[in-house]
Protein backbone atom coordinates (compact mmCIF):
# COMPACT_ATOMS: atom_id res chain seq x y z
CA UNK A 1 0.00 0.00 0.00
CA UNK A 2 1.10 3.56 -0.60
CA UNK A 3 -0.19 6.78 0.92
CA UNK A 4 0.20 10.06 -0.92
CA UNK A 5 -0.24 13.44 0.74
CA UNK A 6 -0.44 16.61 -1.29
CA UNK A 7 0.41 20.07 0.01
CA UNK A 8 1.09 23.57 -1.26
CA UNK A 9 -2.31 24.55 -2.57
CA UNK A 10 -3.99 27.83 -1.81
CA UNK A 11 -5.33 31.08 -3.17
CA UNK A 12 -3.18 32.99 -5.64
CA UNK A 13 -3.74 35.90 -7.98
CA UNK A 14 -3.65 35.45 -11.76
CA UNK A 15 -0.06 35.46 -12.94
CA UNK A 16 1.18 34.12 -9.63
CA UNK A 17 2.98 30.89 -8.77
CA UNK A 18 2.47 27.91 -6.51
CA UNK A 19 4.53 24.81 -5.86
CA UNK A 20 2.62 21.65 -5.06
CA UNK A 21 4.29 18.76 -3.29
CA UNK A 22 3.30 15.13 -2.97
CA UNK A 23 4.85 13.11 -0.16
CA UNK A 24 4.80 9.33 -0.44
CA UNK A 25 4.72 7.02 2.58
CA UNK A 26 7.47 4.81 1.15
CA UNK A 27 9.97 4.64 -1.64
CA UNK A 28 8.70 5.66 -5.05
CA UNK A 29 11.79 4.51 -6.92
CA UNK A 30 10.01 1.37 -8.11
CA UNK A 31 6.97 3.26 -9.36
CA UNK A 32 6.84 3.53 -13.12
CA UNK A 33 5.15 6.89 -13.25
CA UNK A 34 4.10 9.71 -10.99
CA UNK A 35 1.60 12.31 -12.03
CA UNK A 36 -0.57 15.26 -11.20
CA UNK A 37 -4.23 15.43 -12.15
CA UNK A 38 -6.84 18.08 -11.48
CA UNK A 39 -10.58 18.31 -11.24
CA UNK A 40 -12.49 21.57 -11.57
CA UNK A 41 -16.07 21.91 -10.33
CA UNK A 42 -18.49 20.23 -12.71
CA UNK A 43 -15.71 18.76 -14.82
CA UNK A 44 -14.02 15.41 -15.11
CA UNK A 45 -10.60 14.78 -13.63
CA UNK A 46 -7.89 15.47 -16.20
CA UNK A 47 -4.21 14.71 -16.53
CA UNK A 48 -1.94 17.69 -15.90
CA UNK A 49 1.55 16.23 -15.99
CA UNK A 50 3.39 12.93 -15.62
CA UNK A 51 6.98 11.91 -15.10
CA UNK A 52 8.30 8.41 -15.61
CA UNK A 53 11.23 6.82 -13.87
CA UNK A 54 13.58 7.76 -16.68
CA UNK A 55 12.72 11.42 -16.20
CA UNK A 56 10.64 11.86 -19.33
CA UNK A 57 7.79 14.29 -18.73
CA UNK A 58 4.45 14.87 -20.39
CA UNK A 59 2.07 17.80 -20.02
CA UNK A 60 -1.45 18.63 -21.09
CA UNK A 61 -1.33 21.35 -23.72
CA UNK A 62 -2.91 24.04 -21.58
CA UNK A 63 -0.07 24.00 -19.04
CA UNK A 64 2.96 23.48 -21.30
CA UNK A 65 5.56 26.13 -20.69
CA UNK A 66 3.97 27.15 -17.39
CA UNK A 67 4.06 24.02 -15.21
CA UNK A 68 7.04 21.80 -14.39
CA UNK A 69 6.82 18.36 -12.79
CA UNK A 70 9.79 16.93 -10.94
CA UNK A 71 10.48 13.79 -9.01
CA UNK A 72 12.86 13.18 -6.10
CA UNK A 73 13.15 9.44 -5.52
CA UNK A 74 15.56 9.93 -2.62
CA UNK A 75 13.02 12.05 -0.73
CA UNK A 76 9.96 10.14 -2.00
CA UNK A 77 8.52 13.41 -3.28
CA UNK A 78 6.94 14.70 -6.45
CA UNK A 79 6.53 18.41 -7.11
CA UNK A 80 4.54 20.54 -9.51
CA UNK A 81 5.84 24.06 -10.04
CA UNK A 82 3.04 26.19 -11.43
CA UNK A 83 3.83 29.60 -12.90
CA UNK A 84 1.74 32.20 -14.71
CA UNK A 85 -1.39 30.79 -13.14
CA UNK A 86 -4.74 31.50 -14.75
CA UNK A 87 -8.27 31.38 -13.32
CA UNK A 88 -8.92 28.28 -15.44
CA UNK A 89 -6.22 26.47 -13.46
CA UNK A 90 -8.54 26.54 -10.45
CA UNK A 91 -9.19 22.95 -9.37
CA UNK A 92 -8.42 20.30 -6.82
CA UNK A 93 -5.02 18.85 -7.71
CA UNK A 94 -4.34 15.17 -7.09
CA UNK A 95 -1.11 13.20 -7.00
CA UNK A 96 -1.07 9.74 -8.58
CA UNK A 97 1.43 6.89 -8.48
CA UNK A 98 1.43 4.02 -10.97
CA UNK A 99 3.26 0.76 -10.58
CA UNK A 100 3.34 -2.23 -12.88
CA UNK A 101 4.05 -5.50 -11.13
CA UNK A 102 3.63 -8.99 -12.57
CA UNK A 103 1.49 -7.66 -15.42
CA UNK A 104 -0.83 -5.91 -12.98
CA UNK A 105 -1.17 -2.13 -12.83
CA UNK A 106 -1.54 -0.54 -9.43
CA UNK A 107 -2.63 3.08 -9.04
CA UNK A 108 -2.65 5.15 -5.88
CA UNK A 109 -4.21 8.58 -5.35
CA UNK A 110 -3.78 11.29 -2.79
CA UNK A 111 -6.64 13.23 -1.23
CA UNK A 112 -6.02 16.37 -3.23
CA UNK A 113 -5.13 19.99 -2.56
CA UNK A 114 -7.23 22.97 -3.61
CA UNK A 115 -5.76 25.57 -5.94
CA UNK A 116 -7.76 28.74 -6.49
CA UNK A 117 -6.62 31.40 -8.93
CA UNK A 118 -8.58 34.59 -8.45
CA UNK A 119 -8.13 38.31 -8.02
Amino acid sequence: QLQLVESGGGLVQPGGSLRLSCAASRSISSFDAMGWYRQAPGKERELVATIINGGITNYVGSVKGRFTISRDNAENMVHLQMNSLKPEDTAVYYCKAIQTKQSMIYAYWGQGTQVTVSS
